[in-house]
């Protein structure tokens, strides 16, 4: 929006005694001007509305009245505070704000738009979640087969709709060679490796598909103590707002042997509103958390990350640079793997973690949950140096 009205006085002022006066607004042209602008927007919005959303959800009574899958298991002595009753669907904040942000500050392209779509819908399947957990009072919230339906069937559309949609990515290696044309979804790359790899409409759609599901599912399972999801979403989109810059810059894309994508600017201005409405989002949601994410943000952020990193070739990436989403992810996996296995052998379900995901099995060890999160996120920007690095280690 506000991209376009810049522009407009611009043009209105163009050879006019006006025009002068008017010359600082070119700044609108960068995308780094707008993604610091969406940054600091975000984290003045989210700081702005937090209370009164908070207050609002306190007044419906959206609180988390029931224990916590964690609490009901009463092994968690180094909890001093108890989360019951602890507002939840705060992912309201995050959506609205993302969303008001980078309408202000974006310029509109197919990609853009296609997040802001898909943020929206997997935002509504979580607000669905937790409004009928809120009602049950168990936790139990959605079926989980139906929010699998509803994420695979998002995926699958937005896989189809990038294979067919008229959007392509360029690659070359020298400044002389002519630049090969890449399918969105069609097209691989892989960390370390500089080369493209044709993988087939089937296999692309079928990797586009599995990457937002699986991502929206891994920060939902990471959610689960205060500040740990939001923060290591911050962190992993800082990773993305890098690199949706060089991806939209022809020289810097071409210099360092990655894919250029036209249009994924506007990406980078998405990142950035992220990063701001989360580190807003974390004010409140800090230890002593005010105000829990729930599905409502969780399924919605994690879905955005795995779909900015299909959009500029790079989900094999994301696998990287969310290193702790894939451990949380990975933790549930296994324990639930071996237990079915060994009851199916033994007789006796057994365990290899004391509780999944990970970050509870650190908390039965001892561990404090401050000390969860901090080192969780030491362990996030660990891997999302590395993450970076492959852009040169290839």
């Amino acid at each position: 929006m506000l991209f376009y009205l810049s522009q407009a006085i611009m043009t209105w002022a163009e050879g006019s005694d006006h025009a002068a006066s008017v010359s600082f607004l070119r700044l609108f042209r960068y995308i780094t001007f707008r993604s610091a602008g969406a940054a600091v927007t975000a984290l003045l919005l989210s700081w702005w509305l937090g209370p009164k959303v908070i207050a609002r959800l306190k007044q419906l009574k959206f609180g988390q009245e029931y224990k916590d899958l964690a609490d009901q298991s009463g092994a968690f002595e180094t909890r001093v505070l108890s989360k019951k009753g602890t507002p939840t669907m705060g992912g309201i904040l995050i959506v609205l704000v993302l969303n008001l942000t980078a309408i202000l500050w974006a310029q509109m392209n197919p990609l853009l738009e296609l997040t802001l779509l898909t943020v929206l819908v997997l935002a509504g399947l979580g607000f669905y979640d937790d409004y009928a957990k809120i009602l049950k009072q168990q936790g139990g919230g959605a079926p989980p087969r139906v929010k699998l339906w509803v994420q695979f069937a998002v995926a699958a559309f937005v896989a189809v709709y990038l294979w067919q949609l008229p959007q392509d990515s360029w690659l070359r290696f020298t400044e002389t060679q002519a630049p090969e044309r890449h399918n969105l979804v069609s097209t691989l790359m892989l960390p370390f490796y500089k080369f493209p790899i044709p993988c087939g409409a089937a296999v692309g759609l079928l990797i586009v598909t599995l990457t937002i599901v699986g991502s929206s599912n891994a920060v939902n399972l990471t959610d689960g103590l205060d500040g740990l999801a939001v923060g290591c979403t911050i962190i992993t989109a800082t990773v993305f707002l890098v690199l949706t810059y060089l991806a939209s810059n022809f020289k810097y894309a071409t210099y360092l042997q990655i894919p250029y994508v036209e249009g994924a600017g506007e990406l980078t201005i998405f990142c950035a509103a992220l990063i701001g409405a989360g580190m807003g989002f974390l004010w409140f949601n800090c230890h002593p958390a005010q105000i829990f994410m729930g599905d409502t943000g969780s399924l919605a952020l994690g879905g955005a990350l795995g779909l900015v990193a299909v959009l500029i070739h790079q989900p094999v990436l994301l696998v990287i640079a969310g290193g702790v989403f894939v451990m949380e992810a990975g933790s549930v996996i296994v324990q639930k793997g071996w237990f079915k296995f060994t009851r199916k052998c033994h007789g006796v379900g057994q365990r290899v973690f004391l509780m999944a995901p990970i970050h509870h099995h650190f908390e039965k060890k001892g561990w404090y949950e401050s000390q969860v999160v901090t080192r969780f996120y030491i362990l996030c920007v660990l891997f999302a140096v590395v993450a970076l690095s492959t852009l040169k280690i290839r």
